[in-house]
């Protein structure tokens, strides 16, 4: 079917604001990792920075030859991986239980998991339960909170409603106990779901911020945020420390910038592994109600 003048001016148009919307979008991250390879007497004399016009790794050896971040690269790391595998196997193991009509007291659990999701404990209930467990200053006081989400774990059962029960019968007759049937026919048949929720885990896992500010005070135990969150503040304020600027002859800014490409790339690298099942995953969870 042939385009009609008014189309093609239509879909110009379109296209034109599109790549006007993406090029405003992009340009901020571009512009972080332009002025974390521009070299300090650059940074220092121009006011706006298109590309590096002396490529520069000042600002990354300046951070990575500080014990602090490295430690909150690992903390950041730890809390990624070990809480997103835990917090994916205690949603998915509670999806597919509620999931399953043959569960005696299917109903009760069910509306159990809506209340956590309708109605929030508050900040206080929560910060006194973590401090009576004794897990201040615990990575724990991040992964424990978390392990179940009652929102995945309700798109995860939506998921699992599409799993026929006949398989887990025909295993049954095959000698296949509960837990067997869960690892070795349930969860295989899950991989896109799995997938699709464990980067939400690990994203927001990496990204933990507020938690951290409530319950950890160890600056060793400090995630990466909590740290790019500090040193914001000290390039804002310029409260930094003296001797360390004394140091040092990086700009914080660059610092700053090459900061966030550090804390930015490793949550992206995940990305390409994953999305060969990511779209189908969510699409899987979010259409069946």
């Amino acid at each position: 079917m042939r385009e009609s003048l008014g189309d093609r001016i239509f879909s110009t148009v379109n296209v034109i604001i599109l790549a006007i919307l993406g090029i405003a979008s992009l340009f901020p991250f571009y512009y972080v990792v332009v002025v974390s390879f521009t070299s300090p007497s650059d940074y220092t004399g121009s006011s706006l920075i298109l590309y590096p016009k002396s490529f520069s790794l000042a600002a990354y050896e300046y951070i990575f030859s500080t014990n602090t971040f490295i430690k909150s690269l690992g903390v950041s790391a730890y809390l990624a991986i070990v809480g997103t595998l835990l917090s994916l196997m205690v949603s998915a193991a509670f999806g597919y239980m509620i999931s399953r009509k043959r569960l005696f007291g299917r109903k009760p659990l069910t509306v159990a998991l809506i209340i956590t999701i309708l109605f929030s404990p508050g900040i206080i209930p929560n910060y006194l339960l973590i401090k009576d467990l004794g897990l201040m200053n615990s990575l724990w006081s991040i992964i424990l909170p978390g392990l179940l989400s009652g929102w995945n774990a309700l798109l995860l059962k939506t998921f699992f409603d599409g799993i026929p029960e006949s398989l887990e019968e025909s295993a049954y007759i095959d000698g296949a106990n509960d837990l067997r049937i869960f690892f070795q026919i349930i969860l295989p048949l899950s991989l896109p779901a799995l997938a699709a929720f464990g980067l939400f885990f690990a994203v927001a896992y990496w990204n933990t911020f507020f938690t951290a500010i409530l319950y950890i005070t160890d600056p060793d135990q400090r995630p990466l945020q909590v740290l790019l969150q500090g040193m914001l503040v000290q390039s804002e304020t310029g409260i930094a420390d003296p001797s360390a600027a004394a140091e040092q002859s990086v700009p914080p800014d660059t610092i700053k910038m090459a900061a966030v490409v550090v804390a930015t790339v490793p949550i992206l690298l995940v990305y390409p592994f994953l999305q060969k099942h990511f779209a189908k995953g969510v699409m899987l969870g979010s259409v069946k109600g």
